[in-house]
């Protein structure tokens, strides 16, 4: 939810289970960055039904909010899952080297759980899994191991989904901070920005990672994915519905003996989530229009939800 407040929006009967809004601000205030605003959470209105997960931001190792906070916050709110930093991998997101994340995300752990010991903590999403994002992945799990003796102590596993071009010059993601020598990534075109197939690679090669590092167990959640191309570059409401339907399908079918979940059922993937409920930056996969009514992809989206158990 990047636009405006929970309750701004239209929201039928069928909803989602859980969402977030990039910060650990139930009133999305610009807390952000330091912009001269205070952390706030207040418990969210019963009538939405919708979990929130609050999400800890930070910009090349700086956590917003501080430790101090988080503790009050964790202490004041305790049971919820809290997910630590939004794309580091990308420098116009989180923008942290993944040596500097693995002592952030320390950080943050260790505050969150001294106030909640019931919390649940989650790293946070890399923009695509790639062979480039994974490397990125194994420098944190290194360096935090070579740097406090332990495994990084992560409750839930996440990513992004999406299918974006890797390299510096161009449209997409660029190379992650921290990656100075000159490296071409996947060079992936605007029209494979809605391949299922490649979507079911990622999740896939991320949960051969976790298995390769005794992490089976941990859930996997898809907290980010979309179509962010606009009609223009053809992506019209039909093939974004389409694409929804069809990641739906995909995610709630792919399980995998050797690789998934046992607890689920070997299921890869645990929970998603579609971006965006409203986004006017990147406004073609929106479920809800500038007067917070549902679009067609919105229609799409609550229709696949009445008809699940």
């Amino acid at each position: 939810v990047p636009d405006l407040n929970l309750a701004y929006f239209a929201w039928p009967v069928d909803r989602p289970g859980w969402y977030l809004n990039w910060s650990t601000n139930l009133r999305i205030e610009p807390i952000f960055l330091g912009l001269g605003r205070r952390s706030v959470m207040e418990a969210p209105p019963d009538r939405f039904g919708m979990e929130f997960t609050p999400m800890v931001r930070m910009k090349n190792g700086r956590l917003f909010p501080d430790t101090h906070t988080l503790r009050d916050l964790a202490r004041r709110y305790p049971g919820l899952t809290w997910l630590i930093g939004n794309e580091p991998d990308v420098r116009w997101q989180d923008n942290t080297p993944p040596e500097i994340y693995a002592v952030a995300y320390q950080r943050a752990y260790s505050a969150i759980k001294e106030g909640d010991p019931t919390a649940q903590v989650a790293i946070g999403g890399v923009s695509q899994i790639t062979p480039l994002r994974l490397e990125y992945l194994t420098r944190v799990w290194d360096f935090y191991r070579s740097l406090y003796g332990t495994a990084i102590p992560v409750d839930v596993w996440t990513m992004h989904a999406f299918v974006l071009r890797e390299e510096r010059t161009g449209w997409g993601v660029n190379m992650p901070p921290g990656f100075y020598i000159e490296q071409r990534g996947e060079l992936w075109e605007v029209d494979d920005h809605d391949s299922l197939a490649l979507v079911e690679e990622q999740i896939r090669a991320m949960r051969r990672w976790m298995a390769s590092r005794g992490l089976q167990e941990k859930p996997l959640w898809i907290t980010e994915y979309g179509i962010l191309m606009p009609e223009e570059y053809g992506f019209p409401p039909e093939r974004v519905s389409r694409f929804l339907v069809g990641s739906f399908d995909l995610f709630q079918s792919l399980r995998d003996e050797t690789i998934g979940m046992p607890e689920d059922g070997h299921r890869l993937v645990q929970r998603w989530n579609w971006y965006s409920a409203r986004d006017s930056r990147y406004p073609t996969g929106n479920l809800f229009d500038n007067w917070g009514e549902s679009t067609p992809v919105g229609d799409t989206y609550w229709e696949y939800l009445r008809a699940t158990p």
